[in-house]
């Protein structure tokens, strides 16, 4: 009976130093060791990076939805300034079952399997960051229960690497997704008014992606330039606003309705809306990344307080210069006035991919009949970029052209509002205007 006693006092004191202990076990000390403070909403910074069919139905701006492929590679972008570990976890859930999915950062993989039926914190784990700079953290679908791999709200980063982070808003999710837009406000002819504008466009080859504008010659009351709609279709498109302020054109009133005076062959001109309302003409033409294409615009007073805008192509592929279309814009009595250029991405699923277009040899022509070659421009960007949502802009001068880059999470950031000179040519536009086509 003594012995019985003794070795029941002894367990019973082996068991209460058990439950007392103050150690954890190691999933504990796991989820304690995470520094989760900083949450990067998944959909305003997150691509579906092999797809842009699946990135259109998979992200939105609630995050990663109708997640259902597992070929699918996600990969959510961000900067900072920081570097060291990274503490990486997910606002998300599986609502059909276990999944497994695979995280990438930095070129390191860990393997988690999700469960939770409801939005949870999961925890993903530690990783490291080497240098300040933007930075993706990638994610696949390795297996699923049934039809949905999981849905994501956020994504969770902490620890030294996370300080100072940049990230797209939920707020900015559409124009944040498209990337910065970049421009170029040219140096014109002070105290004249200038009735012709002369740019050359080179798009380098590999910097053609799709949902690229590269806009030639714009000007106060519109723009003038090449795109790549799609896999199959280029355009160049030139587009003058109504002096109606609205964004629906069945609104605009008669008497400011842009009018079509004149097309060339194969040209569309129709109402467009949504960014301002006005007229667009389009001609749908292949051109080529690595060829320089040239434009030519007049503008110039017409009748009852009208101007007349006339926009003029010349591919090297066909040796002549094309009309696209000539508009009369009413209310409006003015030559051409605030030209630029400018770089825009207007399909959102291609904003994580970087293009670069090349802008040479502009020129004026003023009424007193001279050429000016325009050697100087300013460098400005959209709201995007002013707000420090994304800082993958960048633009300048290399030898006889001006650039613009954007998009793609590139480092180079060009300060907003820098001037710059490129070398001039000497040698103005050999162009007889009266063998131009004439609507």
């Amino acid at each position: 009976m003594r012995i019985s006693f003794i070795l029941f006092s002894l367990f019973g004191i082996t068991v209460f130093a058990c439950q007392s202990d103050d150690s954890k076990s190691p999933d504990e000390e796991f989820k304690e060791s995470l520094d989760l403070s900083t949450t990067i909403p998944a959909g305003a910074n997150s691509w579906v990076t092999n797809s842009t069919d699946q990135d259109a139905t998979v992200v939105t701006d609630s995050g990663i939805h109708n997640w259902t492929n597992l070929d699918d590679v996600i990969r959510t972008y961000f900067k900072t300034e920081g570097t060291g570990e990274l503490h990486v976890g997910f606002k998300m859930k599986s609502p059909d079952g276990t999944s497994k999915i695979k995280v990438t950062v930095g070129g390191v993989s860990k393997e988690i399997e999700v469960s939770n039926k409801d939005y949870q914190t999961v925890e993903i784990g530690k990783f490291n960051i080497t240098a300040s700079g933007y930075h993706y953290i990638e994610i696949q679908g390795l297996e699923k229960a049934s039809t949905y791999i999981g849905d994501i709200n956020d994504l969770l980063i902490g620890g030294p690497a996370a300080s100072s982070i940049t990230f797209v808003p939920t707020d900015n999710f559409y124009f944040g997704r498209r990337g910065p837009s970049v421009h170029l406000s040219y140096e014109s002819p002070q105290g004249k008014d200038v009735q012709w504008y002369y740019n050359e466009v080179t798009v380098p080859e590999g910097e053609d992606v799709i949902g690229s504008f590269f806009m030639a010659n714009g000007h106060a009351q519109g723009y003038f330039g090449m795109q790549v709609n799609s896999a199959s279709e280029r355009r160049v498109l030139f587009s003058i606003w109504s002096a109606f302020n609205t964004d629906d054109p069945n609104q605009i009133p008669e008497d400011y309705k842009v009018l079509n005076l004149g097309n060339g062959n194969d040209v569309t001109v129709q109402d467009f809306g949504n960014e301002g309302s006005g007229k667009q003409s389009f001609k749908v033409f292949d051109w080529k990344a690595g060829t320089t294409y040239k434009f030519l615009l007049k503008g110039e007073p017409s009748v009852n307080n009208s101007t007349d805008y006339t926009a003029y192509f010349y591919a090297p592929e066909v040796g002549e210069w094309q009309l696209i279309a000539s508009l009369r814009r009413p209310q409006t009595s003015t030559h051409l006035e605030r030209l630029h250029s400018f770089l825009e991405n207007f399909v959102p699923s291609t904003g994580h991919l970087s293009r670069k277009v090349q802008f040479g040899n502009q020129w004026a022509y003023t009424t007193d009949g001279t050429w000016t070659e325009m050697d100087k421009a300013t460098f400005t960007a959209d709201a995007t970029a002013s707000e420090g949502h994304r800082l993958d802009y960048t633009g300048g001068a290399e030898g006889d052209s001006f650039f613009l880059k954007n998009c793609g999470f590139f480092n180079d950031s060009t300060p907003i509002n820098t001037s710059f000179t490129r070398t001039t040519s000497n040698v103005a536009p050999n162009i007889d205007f009266s063998e131009l086509e004439v609507p």
